[in-house]
C-alpha cells in the first residue's frame, strides 16, 4: 500500500539556514526522518526562492530568498517533490525562480506548480506508486507570484482551470492531490476556502491540502476525499512569529492508498523552531492535548455558522488595516486614524460604496485586476 507524506512550508531562513546549507538533515528533521524514509513519496512546500544573487521585486509583505546551497538539507532529508505554487516563489523575480528550478533539478528533486509560463505552472506532476498513479496539482492565490501566458510564476487558483486540470488528469492519474496555497494567515478555513476545497473534491480530487495559514485549520473527510485546512509550517523560523505558539506546532499528513484507490489519512504532530532548530515529534503529553484541540476544531468547522462567525471576527479585528490598504492611506494617515475617525472624515459613505462596488462587482473587479497587473507594469 503506497504511502505519501505531505508537509507544508519549508523555508531555510534565519536560525535554520546553516543546517540547510550544511545538508544536516538530522538537525532539521530529527525523529521525523524515519517516517520520511519509510514513505514512498515525500512532498513539501518550498516557501522561498533559492537564489544566486538578490533581485527582489517591489511588493508588500516580507521578501524571502536564500542561497541555492540550501537545497542540500532538503535533498539529504529525502524530500522528493517541492511545491512552488506559493506567494513567495517570485520574491526575486524570474531570476529567482530560474535558479530555484535549476537547483532542484541538480539535486534530483521534482517540482510542481511554477514555471516559465502558465502552461508550465499548470502541469500536474504524476508518479506511479505500485499500482496507483498519483498526481499533484499545485495552485496559489493571486498575490505577487502568479504566472502569465508568457511570464514566469506560479499556477493561480482559478476554479475553471482547476476543473479542467482535474478532468484532463483522469486518464493518466488514479489519485489526485491538490496543494492549495491560500486562506488568511492564522485563520483557516475561510468560508470561501472551505467551499473551494469541497468543490475540488466534488470534481474528482481525492485530497485537498491547504498550505499557507501557519495555523491548524482542522480537517474533514468529505465525499470520500480528505481535506486539510492548514497543517502549520514544517521548518520555518520567522522572527515576527516566534512568540506565537501556534506557529511552532504542525503536523505531517500520511496518506496510504490501497490498490482500489481507497485511502486513509494519518496525522503526525510535531513542533518546529521552538526555539531549537528544525522539526521533531511532539512529546506524548503535548501530542494528546494537540490532537484533542485539533479534533475539536475539526468538528466545529463542519458547521457553516461557526466558520462564518470565525471569519467575521477575523475581519472585524483587521477592518482598519484592510480599509487603509484599499483606500491607499500612507503610514502617517494610518497612525493618525485612531478609532477610524480619519477614514470617516476623508471618505464619505457614498465614496466607500463606490469602492465597495469596484471590489465586489465581477466586471469592475476584473477591470481593476487588469489595471493593476497589466497597465502598471
Amino acid at each position: 500500500m503506497p504511502s505519501i507524506l505531505i508537509g507544508a512550508d519549508v523555508c531555510p531562513i534565519e536560525a535554520n539556514r546553516p543546517y540547510f546549507q550544511a545538508g544536516d538533515a538530522q538537525s532539521l528533521f530529527h525523529d521525523l526522518l524515519p517516517e520520511m524514509a519509510q514513505a514512498d513519496l515525500v512532498v513539501a512546500n518550498l516557501e522561498c526562492p533559492l537564489i544566486e544573487r538578490p533581485s527582489p521585486i517591489l511588493k508588500t509583505g516580507p521578501t524571502f530568498g536564500e542561497p541555492t546551497d540550501c537545497i542540500k538539507g532538503i535533498q539529504a532529508a529525502g524530500i522528493d517533490v517541492l511545491c512552488l505554487a506559493n506567494n513567495h516563489i517570485m520574491d526575486h523575480g524570474e531570476a529567482g525562480l530560474r535558479t530555484t528550478l535549476a537547483a532542484c533539478e541538480r539535486a534530483g528533486i521534482a517540482t510542481v506548480g511554477a514555471g516559465a509560463n502558465l502552461a508550465a505552472a499548470r502541469r500536474v506532476w504524476i508518479r506511479q506508486l505500485g499500482r496507483v498513479r498519483v498526481g499533484l496539482l499545485a495552485v496559489a492565490e493571486y498575490e505577487f507570484s502568479i504566472a502569465g501566458e508568457a511570464t514566469w510564476g506560479a499556477n493561480p487558483l482559478d476554479l475553471m482551470d482547476c476543473v479542467r486540470q482535474i478532468q484532463a488528469s483522469r486518464a493518466v492519474c488514479d489519485f489526485l492531490i491538490v496543494l492549495l496555497h491560500g486562506a488568511a494567515e492564522f485563520q483557516s478555513p475561510t468560508p470561501r476556502i472551505q467551499k473551494t476545497c469541497r468543490f475540488l473534491i466534488e470534481q474528482g480530487a481525492r485530497a485537498v491540502v491547504v498550505q499557507h495559514p501557519h495555523v491548524l485549520g482542522g480537517y474533514e473527510d468529505y465525499e470520500g476525499g480528505h481535506i486539510i485546512y492548514g497543517q502549520g509550517a514544517w521548518v520555518m523560523d520567522e522572527a515576527i512569529y516566534r512568540e506565537r505558539q501556534s506557529f511552532h506546532e504542525g503536523f505531517l499528513i500520511k496518506l496510504q492508498i490501497a490498490g482500489d484507490t481507497s485511502s486513509t489519512c494519518e496525522l503526525i504532530p510535531f513542533v518546529q523552531s521552538a526555539p531549537a532548530p528544525g522539526a521533531r515529534r511532539m512529546q506524548p503529553e503535548n501530542e494528546a492535548r494537540f490532537r484533542q484541540a485539533l479534533a475539536g476544531r475539526s468538528t466545529a468547522i463542519r458547521e457553516a455558522t461557526f466558520v462564518e462567525a470565525e471569519w467575521r471576527r477575523f475581519c472585524a479585528e483587521r477592518r482598519k488595516g484592510y480599509l487603509h490598504a484599499v483606500l491607499g492611506h500612507h503610514r502617517v494617515l494610518r497612525k493618525l486614524d485612531v478609532g477610524g475617525w480619519l477614514t470617516r472624515l476623508l471618505h464619505s459613505r457614498r465614496a466607500l460604496l463606490g469602492t465597495r462596488n469596484c471590489v465586489l462587482c465581477e466586471t469592475h473587479r476584473e477591470a481593476l485586476e487588469t489595471i493593476f497587473t497589466r497597465l502598471m507594469e
